[in-house]
């Protein structure tokens, strides 16, 4: 980790927020259970225990491995309906194969991102190649779901591949930490993931005993995850590590500080940033369907019952 790096950040762009900026706090930090998805990779729930209200516009994210598979175990998903939502699958190591019931899907490897927009509805399946497979080796990611507004929840089914080549790269003031922009827009540059809800999205690599202070929009909330490592949220340092999100409060910047001392298997603070602009709608959220009322649920699964969310290819049931 990670799979897009550059050998000298200091030749990217840099940003930094305004001297004046208000820094927000940060309010809380969360551990993440482990857990199980699919046919039986692991996951760790990311945002399990955090307040919806902090979330909003995200549902929930998993972390899925890391984890280094012998031969004949890596595992995938079976075929799943999903409506109402976005989700995003940033694979960090390792390669999987996207398809879905609308003949959409394509592989992503490392670094790479596959934004999948459910829309109305589809089928999809997830799963490694038959090679990887047969070899076994290390797989990483993240799912995250992104909400829709009621007045998209039903439009078309969507993909963009955003390959690991086009992330916007940048770096912080003092070059001490590389940022991978996925999506959305930070201090002028423009991340490649269009997105029907306002949000950012980046990984953020920092170098031990490193700070980042980024400007950060004010209507948005704002949350940090650590995929591997340690250190600290906030002005007021409040410690974070692997596996802990942190939920950041008001203000127009946000903290993260790496320690100087890092575990040995990964030699910097691996940190995803996200925020977004709420959407402030019920959620009604049950399994792969994501609604703003129980009827809509109810629907949803109706329509999926009856196979109008599209239906398995021939042979592959």
């Amino acid at each position: 980790m990670p799979a897009v790096t550059v050998e000298n950040p200091l030749t990217l762009p840099r940003v930094a927020a305004p001297v004046a900026a208000h820094a927000r706090p940060a309010l809380a930090v969360a551990t993440a259970p482990s857990g199980f998805e699919g046919e039986g990779f692991p996951v760790r729930r990311a945002f399990a225990g955090i307040d919806y209200k902090h979330l909003d516009p995200f549902i929930m994210m998993d972390q899925m491995g890391e984890v280094e598979y012998a031969p004949g175990e890596p595992k995938g998903t079976p075929w799943h309906p999903h409506r109402g939502f976005e989700t995003v699958t940033y694979l960090i190591d390792g390669t999987f194969v996207h398809r879905d019931s609308h003949g959409g899907g394509g592989v992503i490897n490392d670094g790479d991102t596959q934004w999948m927009t459910a829309g109305s509805g589809l089928l999809h399946i997830e799963a490694p190649p038959e090679s990887l497979v047969l070899s076994g080796g290390l797989f990483h990611g993240l799912q995250l779901w992104v909400n829709l507004p009621k007045s998209d929840k039903m439009m078309a089914p969507r993909y963009q591949d955003i390959g690991g080549g086009n992330v916007k790269l940048l770096t912080s003031a003092d070059g001490g930490a590389l940022l991978r922009l996925i999506a959305g827009e930070l201090d002028g540059h423009q991340g490649p993931g269009i997105t029907h809800t306002p949000i950012t999205m980046m990984h953020v690599t920092v170098n031990p005993g490193a700070e980042l202070t980024l400007p950060w929009r004010k209507d948005f909330n704002a949350l940090a995850y650590a995929l591997a490592g340690r250190g600290s949220a906030g002005a007021e340092g409040r410690p974070f590590r692997m596996g802990q999100a942190v939920v950041f409060g008001a203000g127009d910047s946000i903290t993260i500080r790496a320690d100087e001392s890092q575990e040995s298997r990964s030699p910097n603070f691996e940190v995803v940033l996200l925020g977004g602009l709420p959407i402030r709608e019920p959620m009604m959220h049950y399994g792969p369907f994501v609604m703003n009322t129980h009827a809509e649920l109810a629907q949803a699964f109706e329509d999926f019952q009856a196979g109008r969310l599209g239906t398995i290819p021939a042979g592959e049931h």
